[in-house]
């Protein structure tokens, strides 16, 4: 059963106010101001969601500036983009180091130190999440056509290459996410481009889609990548709210079913078996794509458990995790990851970006509750020793 929760909506201010006060002045979202491997970087997948939820919040210009970052990295890197496009038609597609990364410093510059980044997701994801802003909020994609342009030329021509995945783990598979991910940014852009890049775009979703039914599938449900028969947290997001697979298809309704069988205890969902980053704990996160997976299929008693389960893991000061040590896969691997990094992201804004998506889709609260500026009365209260009372303190320790 879940933790008790607080308050939806006074949670949901202090989300959206992490949110809005931690975004730079670039417009890059960071992925979490304190846990030390992923301060002072931006990826294009999680500040994607964290837009799109800003976005469906009501903040237009938030989520609209995180856009002109994303268009701006992929401006400084037009002509590296259109070698790595020239390269893959000649038959000589560039090694995984030279391709675009998955993050990138808050002034848009590449990171410094190793990472995995060869990861293909995000750039499909912006522009999902670019596309939905538009379709919510009006206007068109103009101000961003040639980041457009770029995104989709790079993955077209690479969309089928073996990558990173969300978790930055198994470079060499073919991953199922990523594919929805890339599949769900092309067909929502497809509109929006020159026929030339339609028509490609159109020819590659169908190729896409080929590939998934032929290939990322076992016993009627999505695999995590291609020959495998496991699956993995990060597939619910293909049925919602990444729309790539329907949600009533069976193929949909199977794959649900297997999340909840094999990644779901006590609601909160694992990413897969076998993980054992921080142990192999439980992400809210998760818990959210599966809660919105749910609720597209029709399931809203059980997308409002898992959402319960999600706010549930906030600290006293209002704060979510990347994940929580309970039911873990891997508890002799807690500590080799507490010496190497320190102890769990808290907060992880995709945390607080996803339960925001969900308790909105979910009806717990709506925009105007989240409207307008939202100062220190938005923070709850849930403890006599909070952690982090005010967002904005975190900011600091950014940079």
């Amino acid at each position: 059963m879940p933790l008790p929760t607080p308050d939806d909506t006074v949670l949901a201010r202090y989300s959206i106010r992490l949110l809005l006060s931690q975004q730079t002045s670039e417009g890059a979202y960071p992925a979490s101001p304190t846990f030390s491997a992923y301060r002072g970087y931006c990826w294009f997948r999680d500040g994607a969601f964290i837009a799109d939820a800003a976005s469906a919040a009501g903040h237009v210009e938030s989520a609209s500036r995180f856009f002109d970052w994303c268009a701006r990295v992929l401006a400084d890197r037009a002509e590296h983009i259109r070698w790595i496009v020239a390269e893959t038609a000649a038959g000589r597609p560039p090694a995984g180091d030279r391709m675009l990364p998955a993050r990138y410093t808050f002034d848009g510059g590449d990171g410094a130190d190793d990472w995995w980044d060869f990861q293909l997701d995000g750039y499909g994801t912006w522009l999902w999440a670019l596309s939905a802003h538009r379709d919510r909020h009006g206007g068109d994609l103009s101000p961003w056509r040639d980041a457009i342009e770029l995104t989709v030329d790079y993955l077209v021509a690479s969309w089928d290459r073996p990558c990173y995945d969300w978790w930055e783990e198994h470079a060499n598979h073919v991953h199922v996410s990523t594919l929805a991910c890339i599949g769900a940014g092309l067909d929502a852009v497809a509109a929006d481009v020159d026929p030339d890049r339609a028509a490609r775009i159109a020819d590659t979703t169908v190729r896409i889609r080929r590939a998934i039914a032929e290939r990322g599938v076992a016993d009627g449900h999505l695999v995590k990548w291609f020959g495998s028969t496991g699956v993995d947290g990060s597939l619910a997001a293909a049925i919602a709210p990444l729309g790539f697979i329907a949600p009533a298809t069976e193929l949909a309704q199977r794959t649900i079913a297997v999340l909840d069988a094999h990644l779901t205890v006590g609601r909160g969902v694992h990413r897969y078996l076998g993980d054992t980053f921080f142990g192999g704990g439980q992400w809210p996160l998760l818990s959210c794509f599966l809660g919105l997976a749910h609720l597209a299929a029709g399931d809203r008693a059980t997308a409002e458990e898992l959402y319960a389960w999600a706010i549930s893991t906030a600290t006293g000061s209002g704060d979510l995790p990347e994940q929580v040590g309970e039911h873990l896969i891997a508890p002799g691997m807690t500590q080799y990851w507490i010496d190497r990094w320190g102890t769990v992201a808290t907060p992880l804004l995709w945390s607080h970006a996803m339960t925001l998506r969900l308790g909105l889709e979910l009806g717990r609260f709506t925009p105007s509750d989240l409207a307008g500026p939202i100062d220190a009365s938005g923070a709850p209260e849930l403890s006599d020793t909070p952690e982090l009372s005010d967002p904005a303190e975190a900011k600091d320790r950014v940079r």
